[in-house]
């Protein structure tokens, strides 16, 4: 019988055990988990050569986590143990519930443990919540003086950008500490008995008379005077938060009119603040007061006062001032506050010397216009980026394992001699292309890990066939840029972790080229990756780590994980940059480079803040989405912003992933203040090489955001720009509905310039119109001394310029047009594909410059350029060549070469016609194609044989058309 005893006693003991068991693991793989996370973090970080961002950051967050856990947890300790020393003595019946009595009982056997445990979560849960303003501590540690001072408080601009976001959230967890720890001391003094839930008593009557109802104070005295003090205290944090909230106004929407400080605002509600502030102030000396009478009529009517005060001063006097005083007469109180406020926001976007000229713009033609513009002419981007990155894939994708970006980028190069626009992309990996039979772990990981070089064509030149002219072309890289090392390890596609390295004595298990591209010229070449970038997971247990961050096996147990083996991961230019500038707000358009011989890519950054005084606050996600591309979040950046500068010009080697930050803005105080958090992570400009520099660009995101800006704030009357009489918006783009117009890089010639220049350019119709309103442009070509250069032509509001859209609906009706898309379109075989509407300053006046591709509907097909079309005025011109177009326009010569015969070898495209000459012509020419295909498979070029093909089959499809 005992041993049965002994068993059955046994049994619970195992079961009591198996619970504390599994908690105990699950704690031990939370902390691996999270040890994990930090440890490859800092790995990372070491690669990147960035570790002091992770020290300061990591260090700062232990920092942040351990004040306000320690904060939180010691408010909660003490009062709940001042409440439990103040218990009442013999009071277990005070409260008769059986639930309560156990609460108490265990309370009285382990005091400690039951106050420890609530004040350790509460401290937890604090620190935790701190962690997220880790930015916000260090910006204002390391605050620096914009001297520049608001109107209406004289403070430096720095108090708001820096100290103020601080002090508010400092002031904001005091009080929810204060409020917490109030919580716990009521809940002890309730469970002790010091806190009664029925402080009504009913008297028994006495014959003949009705029950006598009596309030007793449901508080001890020692529980009246401890909830005295704390809510005191909460009173005292409630006034210095609404202290701080008079200078919230200088951040704030002003009734929907504008961003900062208005007349009710000036008026009324700052005065407001400072009268609850005092307010707060006598309530919390009541508090302390009833701490010593223990009484609570003194706090609960200083409270009384306080929420009615409120409700008089904070909320009905402003809204009878903003009703009854500024709505009827707003153009007049507010304009003293409209000017301070215009002024701030053309001051915080940048935009406060931009240049406006009013401009006649000519609508009327005559022969030889153009021939002042001489220079501009040969650089007109015809090539559409957007449109051609079909034609892109079809002709230098190679495999299906490559890729192309849907939009391309624009950059220009010196070739022989002669600058030049290009339209430039990175050949990247795409594993996705792969068959889903090949999708295996290895191949994803170890064997396609990286694209292959950068393609490049002229932005002004086409071939006869109308492809794009290359610059630079297949695999390996042909052309006028030398890549000496074309290998795409990182790029804007490239989300996959690679295992990359080869121990010795193991052959290379890296694909590098498919085919024709090794010195043999023919079969597939692999590669051992030898850069300095990766992190090394040579040893089990960091590989054991890394098998924990991504959630996979095969990190342990392939045997292409060695000793030798690295890891590349977080392998994007944009998220890398946010990594090592967690600071930044990133471009949403990295770009590639061929600089000094290495693909790199190009990253803007950009210092914002949304505390600006008196700024106006604009969305991102609004301001810069247009039909080529869209704005989403990378990490912790701001969406919502009323300051900005691009301070930081990042480059990302596209090889080895190293990242380097060049102060860019170096008179910006918020870089100034990062430069002192990271002393050693930003470069100088004087390091920038003239190549590099030569491809450093006019941010896209920023110009955006300051068109958005000028649309309005061009005004600086402040009449004007209250009844916005003069307001510009974006058109949307003619090609898709219901989005805006992008910004385009191209040369132009500035009115009274004496050459082109390397410009991001946009257009404004005005506010419910189609006709156009002005022309904006800033100098991009960084190594330009007019760099950042804000210019604009403002047109006549008596006499109309025709606008993009009203443009666009004219080429698309016009005659001429449809007459030379018939043959391609009449058969259902092809579609036009309308490129990007160009407008360019040229003739005096504005003239609009449309390619138009044709895309056959067969499988493979890809745009090819076929026409250009020209618009001046009313004028329209359309031809094979910008040439014919503009001397169409320009009754029959525009007075300037555009020198379209040169650069195509002295061969000009013709314009597609119908008949038998046409199709004897497009036979000859696919004859001809056959012939350079086969000469070129003869040398073993498959990249110029394949285009060859293309054209051939491009000829036929011509020919056929012709004969119809």
């Amino acid at each position: 019988m005992s041993s049965t005893i002994t068993g059955d006693r046994a049994a619970p003991r195992r079961r009591n055990a198996l619970a504390p068991t599994i908690a105990i693991l699950a704690v031990v793989m939370l902390l691996f988990i999270l040890f994990a996370r930090i440890w490859t973090d800092l790995l990372w970080y070491r690669s990147v050569d960035a570790t002091q961002v992770f020290t300061v950051r990591l260090i700062s967050t232990m920092g942040l986590f351990a004040i306000f856990g320690i904060l939180m947890g010691a408010a909660a300790w003490i009062n709940m143990a001042i409440a439990y020393r103040l218990r009442p003595r013999g009071a277990q019946a005070a409260n008769s519930s059986s639930t309560l009595g156990n609460y108490r009982q265990l309370m009285e056997r382990r005091p400690q443990l039951v106050i420890a445990v609530p004040s350790v979560l509460l401290a937890i849960l604090a620190g935790a919540g701190a962690v997220s303003n880790v930015d916000l501590f260090l910006a204002w540690l390391n605050a620096t003086p914009f001297g520049t001072t608001d109107p209406y408080f004289g403070l430096d601009v720095a108090f708001f950008i820096f100290h103020l976001p601080w002090w508010r959230f400092v002031v904001g967890q005091l009080i929810w500490t204060l409020i917490v720890a109030l919580l716990a001391a009521a809940a002890v003094h309730f469970v002790t008995g010091s806190l009664r839930t029925s402080p009504m008593r009913v008297t028994s009557p006495a014959a003949g008379q009705s029950p006598e109802i009596k309030f007793s104070n449901p508080f001890t005295k020692n529980a009246q005077a401890h909830l005295s003090v704390v809510m005191g205290l909460i009173m005292l944090a409630i006034g210095v938060d609404q202290w701080l909230g008079r200078y919230v106004f200088s951040i704030s929407d002003n009734d929907a009119l504008f961003t900062g400080i208005g007349y009710t605002d000036d008026h009324a509600r700052i005065t407001a603040k400072m009268i609850m502030s005092i307010i707060c102030l006598v309530c919390a000396i009541a508090f302390f007061i009833n701490a010593k009478l223990r009484r609570w009529v003194l706090p609960t009517s200083a409270v009384a006062l306080a929420v009615a005060s409120s409700l008089i001063v904070q909320g009905a006097y402003p809204a009878l001032v903003q009703q009854f005083d500024v709505r009827p007469n707003e153009p007049d109180r507010e304009r003293p506050y409209i000017v301070n406020q215009i002024q701030a926001t053309r001051q915080a976007y940048g935009v406060a010397d931009v240049e406006i000229t009013d401009y006649s713009a000519r609508t009327t033609v005559s022969a030889g216009q153009l021939v002042q513009d001489a220079s501009v002419l040969p650089g007109i981007r015809l090539m559409d980026p957007q449109v051609i990155s079909p034609t892109f894939e079809q002709l230098q994708q190679v495999r299906g394992y490559y890729q192309f970006p849907d939009v391309l980028d624009v950059d220009r190069y010196t070739i022989d001699g002669q600058e030049t626009d290009a339209i430039v992309a990175a050949r990247e990996i795409n594993v996705a292309g792969l068959p889903p039979a090949n999708q295996s772990w290895n191949n994803v990981h170890t064997v396609y890990t990286h694209g292959y070089a950068m393609v490049g064509a002229y932005g002004n030149r086409r071939q006869p066939s109308g492809e794009p002219e290359w610059i630079v072309r297949d695999i390996p890289p042909v052309g006028a840029l030398e890549q000496v090392q074309p290998r795409i390890y990182f790029g804007e596609n490239t989300t996959e972790y690679a295992i990359v390295g080869t121990a010795e004595g193991l052959d290379p298990v890296e694909l590098d080229t498919p085919g024709g591209g090794n010195d043999t010229g023919a079969g597939e070449s692999y590669n051992t990756y030898d850069g300095s970038g990766g992190v090394p997971i040579g040893n089990i247990f960091t590989r054991a780590l890394f098998a924990s961050r991504f959630g996979n096996i095969n990190l342990l147990l392939s045997s292409r994980v060695h000793s030798e083996s690295k890891i590349l991961f977080d392998r994007t230019p944009a998220e890398r940059v946010a990594k090592v500038a967690p600071w930044l707000n990133i471009d949403k358009d990295p770009y590639p480079a061929v600089v000094d011989g290495r693909v790199v890519w190009i990253v803007d950054g950009y210092t914002t803040s949304d505390s600006y005084p008196n700024s106006q606050r604009v969305d991102l996600a609004s301001a810069t989405s247009d039909s080529t591309s869209s704005w989403t979040p990378i990490g912790t950046e701001r969406q919502n912003v009323n300051y900005m500068r691009n301070s930081v010009k990042a480059v990302v080697d596209a090889y080895d992933g190293s990242v380097t930050l060049y102060a860019w803005d170096t008179d910006d105080p918020v870089l100034q203040t990062w430069e002192k958090v990271y002393p050693d992570m930003l470069h100088s400009v004087d390091e920038v090489s003239p190549d590099l520099m030569a491809h450093f660009r006019y941010p896209q995101d920023l110009f955006k955001v300051q068109r958005q800006i000028l649309g309005r704030y061009h005004m600086t009357n402040p009449d004007a720009w209250y009844q916005q009489s003069d307001l510009w918006v974006v058109p949307e783009d003619p090609r898709s509905a219901d989005t805006k117009e992008p910004a385009y890089y191209l040369s132009i010639k500035w009115p009274g310039d004496e050459m082109p220049v390397f410009s991001q350019t946009a257009v404004f119709v005005p506010n419910e119109r189609e006709n156009l309103g002005a022309y904006m442009a800033v100098v991009a070509d960084a190594a330009s001394p007019d760099y950042g250069k804000l210019r604009v032509l403002r047109l006549s509001d008596t006499h109309q310029v025709p606008g993009p859209n009203q443009t666009f609906n004219a080429i698309q009706t016009d005659q001429l047009v449809q007459q030379a898309l018939l043959p391609f379109t009449s058969q259902g075989a092809a579609e036009p594909v309308y490129g990007n509407l160009l407008t360019l300053p040229l003739g005096g006046g504005l003239i609009y410059v449309n390619p138009i591709y044709t895309r056959g509907k067969t499988q493979g097909s890809y745009p090819v350029l076929r026409f250009i079309v020209v618009r001046f005025g009313d004028h329209i011109g359309l031809g094979s060549t910008l040439q014919e177009a503009l001397d169409q326009v320009f009754e029959g010569d525009a007075g300037a070469s555009t020198g379209e015969e040169e650069v195509n070898g002295g061969e000009t495209p013709t314009t597609p016609s119908t008949g038998l000459a046409a199709v004897q012509q497009a036979l000859q020419e696919a004859a001809n194609a056959y012939t350079a295909a086969d000469a070129a498979l003869t040398r073993g070029d498959l990249g110029e044989y394949q285009r060859q093909i293309e054209i051939a089959r491009q000829k036929l499809q011509d020919a056929q058309n012709a004969a119809r």
